[in-house]
């Protein structure tokens, strides 16, 4: 789990994600839409994939992608980035995060 936490503190936004993952993609458009430029991780990519992958399980994220952290803080998959959005709280926890500047 250390391996997961450090990444996603790394930068302001960071999605670890799935090339064949749709609602990865979709979360990583709605935060690209706000003019953040997220770091992604996919996993199908990565050697140490299935670790990060059991280790986002362990975290709680189930589906483990699309697992989202913004401003070093574990936020959720996709479920918890919409709800933000509909609630118009992902904009302003960008802001915060210094993920996009106005």
């Amino acid at each position: 789990m250390d391996i997961v936490m450090r990444l996603g503190a790394e930068n302001p936004a960071v999605i670890f994600s799935k090339n064949s993952c749709c609602i990865s993609h979709a979360i990583n458009m709605l935060i690209r839409s706000f003019g953040a430029n997220p770091t992604i991780y996919e996993l199908d990519e990565l050697p140490n994939g299935d670790q990060i992958e059991k280790a986002l399980l362990a975290l709680g994220c189930d589906p483990s992608v699309p697992a989202v952290f913004i401003g070093k803080k574990f936020i959720g998959g996709s479920n918890e980035i919409m709800s933000l959005n509909v609630k118009g709280k992902l904009r302003p926890l960008l802001i915060k995060a210094n993920a996009i500047w106005i």
